[in-house]
């Protein structure tokens, strides 16, 4: 086993250290221009409020030059309501959140794709999810999960090139550009999913291993090749009586196995979760160069 050598990669720190930056950049430009920035996510009513309470809440405190407003729809919003609100001239960068629980017939590409690019700060409208499956990765946004996952296995020193990555899931937000991103930093990568045969033998293939199939610790350790680094995308809930809530918190990878043979591996909660959080952050920088206006804000429309 490599245990021993065995290290947890927590997103903790890069986050710390991305809110740090940004506080000083922030505290810089609030001097010269005088301007407030403003993060927005789009969501419905019935959803439970979690990103916005969570994100949009933390990024106001954080006083990271970011003035997080959230708009929220409600479930009797129409399509063309919903769509009303992904152009706003106000603000640097527009966040959709999915899913869009309407009481009428709502298609969630069309809204996700009325987003700017420009303002697409979660790189989920087509042009920018073309362009990062063609390896444009300088001229588009890529999506935060997968981009923190990129930034979590550069901090093991493991370089990706040439070497045999694989990927659970096939999800737009997470499984294909993750794929997309590994292929142009030069890894071979296979993508599994729900109709692939031999999970295991895939698994046991991959040098980097991202698994973001939303089903409970359903990778185990042996499947792992020896050393291999491992990045959990799960977020899954399982009954727990020792809990208050009377349950935890577990990843797609069944972790007390895994790290017996991952050379690195990431935690649930605490490995991917605040680098996504970070990288969402990071936008801010990327988003006001992009507009073509300074607008005042970033924004979050929800339903």
């Amino acid at each position: 086993s490599s245990s021993g050598q065995q290290r947890v990669l927590t997103g903790l720190c890069v986050c710390r250290m991305v809110r740090e930056r940004l506080k000083m950049e922030a505290a810089a430009e609030v001097r010269i221009t005088l301007r407030v920035q403003t993060l927005t996510s789009v969501k419905m009513a019935t959803n439970a409020d979690i990103f916005a309470t969570l994100s949009i809440g933390r990024f106001s405190r954080l006083q990271i030059g970011i003035d997080a407003k959230h708009v929220r729809l409600p479930s009797s919003a129409t399509q063309d309501e919903v769509s009303d609100n992904t152009d706003d001239g106000r603000v640097h960068g527009l966040i959709v959140q999915l899913p869009l629980d309407s009481t009428h017939p709502i298609d969630s590409e069309r809204i996700t794709n009325a987003v700017s690019p420009e303002k697409d700060v979660d790189g989920w409208v087509c042009i920018n999810a073309g362009k990062l499956s063609r390896g444009d990765l300088n001229d588009c946004f890529i999506p935060c999960t997968p981009n923190g996952c990129m930034t979590l296995i550069r901090q093991t020193g493991v370089s990706v090139a040439g070497k045999h990555a694989v990927v659970i899931g096939r999800s737009k937000i997470v499984g294909a550009p993750m794929h997309d991103l590994l292929l142009w930093n030069h890894a071979t990568v296979t993508t599994c999913h729900s109709k692939t045969p031999d999970l295991p033998e895939q698994v046991g293939r991959a040098d980097v291993l991202v698994v973001g199939a939303g089903r409970a610790e359903m990778v185990r350790g042996e499947w792992l090749k020896e050393g291999a680094v491992v990045i959990d995308c799960g977020i899954n809930h399982v009954a727990d009586e020792t809990k208050a809530s009377g349950k935890r918190v577990v990843g797609d990878v069944h972790y007390a196995s895994a790290n017996q043979r991952a050379g690195f591996i990431t935690p649930v909660p605490g490995g991917v979760g605040p680098m996504t959080v970070a990288m969402l952050m990071e936008r801010r920088e990327t988003s006001v160069k992009a507009s073509k206006q300074p607008p005042e804000n970033l924004q979050t429309v929800s339903k």
